[in-house]
């Protein structure tokens, strides 16, 4: 038996997940061990600082560095208004040539500097409200950090993603894992809920979603070309999921059209009607980051569910290609050859034997494959 050289991908019907919540900045605590969270609840809280502004107050007096603090009308630690006087020099003859200076920020002002002639202000601190993301229990607490949340159930891994954390009922907008979802796949009692669709997803589609609410899509592939008209902007390499957009979009095959594996979009199937978090956030370099769909079930529906297998390569085994040229093909390892073999690039490398969807066998290197978690 041999051991898989990338993440595998996982689509299981039955499986422990956890999730790390963690704060920014050390804050507090709202959850305890043991305790029973909902997607949309608090786990931990903080107060981020404000940024921090700068009055150049010589340069608009026309004064020295070191004069300000005789104009200035304030002390450190007062409160400050936007709009609000903080300077001002006497002028001559009955005020001419007086100079007036006004905060353009609100906060606290938090330093003067004698040296640069400026006045700093702190802007007013901004709440940051970590929830739980999935329905699960608590099992760890981490004083003044955040908590972690597990839940049993079904849970999708996908290629790609765009959008963050949103949580939503699912529903199967599509007949087949062939179909492409299209605009009037999308109904207007779908704001709300995470629509399934089939081997792709058309713009208007996405657009249509955006309009109705909708507030994730999980489809087999994405156009590029798409994705970045949606968007507005070419998506870089680096991780997704900061997107300032209404929906979280989620490719489980990769991009152009691809059909949606049969065992995916049966899941899924198996899924429509129940709650589920979904996260379009995507890291493919060092420290990777697979977009997620995530269903917790109840202990009456686990129960039928399929257990998580074990992440290593052995005859039967579901994989994934994710080198061309058979890119994003989807078969079974038929065979595990024990000696390196040269490659069409040259090198010597181990590789493995497999049976591909339409019944093709091909050998390609075991590096060039990720495992289809069961």
């Amino acid at each position: 038996m041999g051991s898989a050289y990338t993440p595998g991908l996982t689509v299981s019907g039955d499986m422990v997940v956890r999730r790390t919540r963690r704060l920014p900045i050390k804050g507090e605590v709202t959850v305890r061990t043991s305790d029973v969270v909902g997607p949309n609840d608090v786990v931990a809280r903080a107060m981020l600082p404000g940024p921090q502004q700068a009055i150049k107050l010589a340069e608009e007096l026309g004064v020295e560095a070191g004069e300000v603090k005789g104009f200035f009308k304030l002390n450190i630690g007062d409160k400050v208004g936007a709009g609000q006087l903080v300077a001002e020099t006497k002028g001559i003859f009955r005020g001419w040539g007086k100079k007036e200076v006004f905060s353009k920020y609100e906060g606290t002002i938090e330093a003067i500097s004698e040296v640069t002639g400026h006045v700093l202000v702190r802007e007013p601190s901004v709440p940051v409200e970590i929830l739980s993301y999935i329905r699960g229990t608590v099992v760890e607490v981490m004083p003044e950090e955040g908590a972690v949340i597990e839940a049993r159930g079904a849970m999708v891994q996908g290629i790609f993603g765009v959008g963050g954390e949103r949580n939503g009922e699912v529903r199967v907008a599509v007949g087949s894992a062939d179909d492409l979802l299209e605009a009037s796949h999308v109904q207007d009692s779908d704001k709300g809920k995470i629509l399934v669709g089939g081997s792709g997803v058309t713009l208007d589609a996405i657009q249509r979603a955006t309009q109705v609410g909708t507030l994730g899509l999980v489809v087999g592939a994405v156009r590029d070309v798409d994705l970045t008209q949606f968007l507005g902007y070419d998506i870089g390499v680096a991780i997704t999921g900061q997107e300032d957009i209404s929906l979280t979009l989620m490719a489980t095959e990769g991009f152009g059209k691809l059909r949606m594996a049969q065992r995916t979009f049966d899941l899924l199937k198996s899924l429509e009607g129940k709650q589920a978090s979904i996260n379009g956030a995507t890291q493919i370099r060092a420290g990777v980051i697979r977009p997620e769909i995530i269903v917790p079930l109840t202990e009456a529906a686990q129960a039928g569910q399929q257990k998580e297998q074990a992440m290593t390569l052995a005859a039967g085994t579901p994989i994934r290609i994710i080198r061309e040229p058979y890119f994003g093909r989807l078969g079974a390892v038929t065979g595990l050859p024990s000696q390196p073999q040269t490659v069409d690039s040259g090198a010597k490398v181990r590789v493995l034997l497999a049976k591909l969807d339409d019944g093709q066998e091909v050998t390609v290197p075991r590096a060039n494959v990720e495992i289809i978690a069961g």
